[in-house]
């Protein structure tokens, strides 16, 4: 969770790929050494879920459908800041953007304004 740089592309295990960098200590600062990366992947795709109920699991890269991997990493490639979310409070708590309070207000309204929209 939290945000990200995004980096460069390389070509890996799962084709086109893209690394980040973390921006929260203690969060997601280790997400370069961890090789926490967007790529494309079978497992996001309604035809994976219909055969096992589930999408896949990605150990923590945020995994793309592989029919929009390409144009999604060429578009954020390259310093882009990148904010993955999951209504988690103790983020909210532990983040070092969030708890700045001017912060933390937008965030917060954002928050709920996507809640209110699901």
């Amino acid at each position: 969770m939290g945000f990200y740089k995004t980096g460069a592309t390389y070509t890996g295990k799962h084709g086109l790929s893209l690394k980040l960098n973390g921006f929260e200590p203690g969060i997601n600062d280790l997400a370069e050494a961890r090789a926490i990366v967007i790529h494309g992947a079978d497992y996001v795709s309604e035809n994976y879920i219909a055969r096992n109920g589930r999408l896949g699991r990605s150990h923590g890269c945020p995994a793309v459908a592989t029919g929009v991997h390409t144009q999604l990493i060429n578009m954020i490639k390259n310093n882009t800041c990148l904010f993955v979310y999951y209504p988690d409070k103790e983020y909210f708590k532990e983040s070092s953007i969030l708890s700045n309070k001017q912060n933390a207000a937008f965030f917060s309204e954002q928050q709920t304004n996507v809640l209110n929209d699901l």
